[in-house]
């Protein structure tokens, strides 16, 4: 029931009392700030565990940075994807200058242990300078429509965010998201491009990946 609760928590736009009333139908008795234990305590071990069982990602990677408001100031989520769509990381930060994306390659880089073939941005002026510093032989494209798949990711974290009537800090907002982003991945079907028996395919491999990682399957 444990994982249970943290997949329907980090897959759907759920409130945690939502999850509890979803439980109870179940026969589950846990409140909900019972579940929100569960979601700090467990949920960032299986998303690690996601991310080490899941596929390489890609070599192209997009950049994007969107405001959030947190207790009324303006923070910013930076967020980077590959050419699949895959989210690779996120980082809330408070500014957007050039020791803000540094601070994001340096990040990116840790996690993934490789270099992209191309970085594509939008013309903010920080992604130019931080790359001459940190990926200077990675080929640099800027463009503000070429970002349209990295601007699109940010829609689940939006969703997200209404739904939990914004973040609590910047603190709260990235462990969050940090959790929720590898979870969110694997259960990202794309069953719009995908014919019936593909999505089935798509939908028991995702839910095997969770089983192996979270060492329970998934209640039906």
């Amino acid at each position: 029931m444990i994982n249970q609760a943290v997949w329907m928590y980090d897959c759907f736009s759920l409130s945690l009392r939502e999850v509890e009333l979803i439980l109870a139908a179940r026969g589950v008795v846990v409140s909900n700030e019972t579940i929100r234990e569960w979601g700090l305590r467990f949920g960032h071990t299986y998303a690690n565990s996601l991310k080490r069982r899941g596929p390489k990602p890609g070599d192209k990677w997009f950049l994007d940075e969107v405001f959030i408001r947190i207790r009324g100031k303006l923070r910013y989520l930076w967020r980077a994807v590959d050419q699949h769509g895959s989210v690779l990381d996120v980082l809330v930060q408070g500014r957007r200058h050039t020791t803000a994306a540094k601070r994001f390659f340096r990040k990116l880089l840790k996690g993934l242990c490789y270099v992209p073939r191309v970085l594509v941005t939008d013309k903010l002026r920080s992604y130019g300078a931080a790359k001459r510093e940190i990926l200077l032989s990675i080929e640099h494209r800027q463009s503000r429509n070429l970002n349209n798949r990295c601007e699109v990711s940010h829609q689940p974290a939006r969703r997200r965010e209404r739904h939990m009537r914004q973040f609590k800090s910047c603190r709260h907002a990235q462990r969050f998201l940090a959790t929720h982003t590898p979870i969110h991945n694997n259960f990202q079907l794309r069953y719009h491009r995908l014919s019936a028996g593909e999505y089935r395919a798509a939908r028991d491999h995702a839910f095997s990946i969770w089983r192996d990682a979270t060492g329970v399957a998934l209640a039906g």
